[in-house]
């Protein structure tokens, strides 16, 4: 596992600092994981508390099935582990990672109320996985945010079974969580979510601007 880890680690470390340049992941927000490991499962996920565009690969801890660290470290893993474990089982992912933008956040308490953000008719929908027209209707649940991990984890659990066809979902005023069968796929749907989270917002903006005409 040791060869692998070093190069899962590496991998992440790179996605981290693009996402950190690109603002997703400011201050210690945001957190990626990927699998080294299938049986018995073992992720490696960022630490808590990190800057991410300073992250290094020797600084990504190994958990279980249970969030439990099982590799040599004093560092803490993400308070979100859970939800990384459990996306993992749902969704059978490679990689699951977790933004915090401007736009995400915005848009995940706008939305609440009516459970979802459907996002259709753009282009940029044809890259996310299995999606093959921009006619798509990518519907990303919103789940009310909690700092009870274990009672959040469970509400995920029960959300993505509801949302099968989704490619992530969003925690209210928190961000994105989405995924992939390997790391560059969840980066990739990491990219196109969050352009469509700013097409979004930007286009509800200058139509209350009255900046285009109504469509």
């Amino acid at each position: 596992m040791s060869a692998n880890l070093t190069q899962v680690a590496s991998s992440l470390v790179s996605a981290a600092r693009s996402f950190h340049a690109r603002g997703w992941v400011l201050g210690t927000s945001g957190n990626l994981s990927a699998v080294v490991e299938r049986e018995p499962l073992r992720l490696a996920i960022s630490p808590s508390g990190v800057d991410k565009g300073e992250l290094s690969a020797g600084q990504f801890l190994v958990i279980d099935e249970n969030a439990g660290v099982v590799s040599e470290h004093e560092a803490k893993p993400s308070d979100e582990s859970l939800l990384h474990v459990r996306i993992v089982k749902e969704r059978g992912a490679g990689a699951v990672f977790h933004t915090h933008s401007i736009w995400s956040t915005m848009l995940s308490d706008l939305y609440f109320p009516e459970g979802a953000l459907v996002i259709e008719g753009y282009e940029m929908l044809k890259g996310l996985t299995g999606v093959t027209t921009h006619l798509h209707h990518e519907s990303l649940p919103i789940i009310e945010n909690s700092q009870d991990m274990k009672a959040l984890a469970d509400r995920v659990g029960e959300t993505l079974g509801k949302f099968r066809e989704a490619h992530g979902l969003l925690l209210r005023r928190h961000g994105l969580y989405t995924w992939g069968n390997d790391m560059a796929e969840a980066k990739r749907h990491v990219e196109i979510l969050e352009f469509l989270f700013e097409t979004t917002g930007r286009t509800l903006l200058l139509r209350k601007q009255g900046g285009v005409m109504e469509v």
